[in-house]
């Protein structure tokens, strides 16, 4: 049995061990907030409606980014991760996708998170959690 034990412990230490972080993608804040969404409300009805998405200012890093799949709501920071936060790197949604401000017109899908296009961008967008209770979403990081 103690072998075992030393076998479990040794896969488990090995494998934390090859988790590394990208350097490049320190530009967002852990900031904690809480809010609901009323999807009844005329400044949200945009979500009852698949392939949508909303900007909500003032909360997280540059406001959060609400999308509709039609099968579940996702939400995400609308700041840039590949940018220092500058005027330019909150992102403008259109549909499932988001791109930024600033010159390089980085894009994003607000279904997976990843960057679109060519370029191989290596921070995806910061996604929070949602909760659905009734018509009320319940996002928090």
């Amino acid at each position: 049995m103690r072998p075992f034990l030393y076998t479990i412990c040794f896969i488990f230490l090995a494998g934390c061990a090859g988790i590394t972080e990208n350097e490049n993608c320190k530009y967002l804040l852990d900031i904690n907030f809480n809010i609901p969404i009323n999807l009844s409300l005329p400044q949200y009805s945009q979500l009852q409606f698949a392939g949508n998405s909303i900007y909500v200012s003032n909360v997280a890093n540059g406001g959060i980014i609400i999308a509709s799949t039609g099968a579940d709501f996702l939400a995400w920071d609308a700041r840039d991760p590949n940018h220092a936060q500058t005027s330019c790197s909150i992102l403008v949604n259109s549909g499932l996708e988001a791109t930024c401000g600033c010159d390089d017109k980085n894009t994003y899908s607000l279904v997976t998170g990843q960057a679109l296009g060519s370029d191989a961008l290596p921070c995806s967008l910061k996604n929070y959690r949602v909760q659905k209770t009734g018509n009320i979403l319940y996002i928090s990081n």
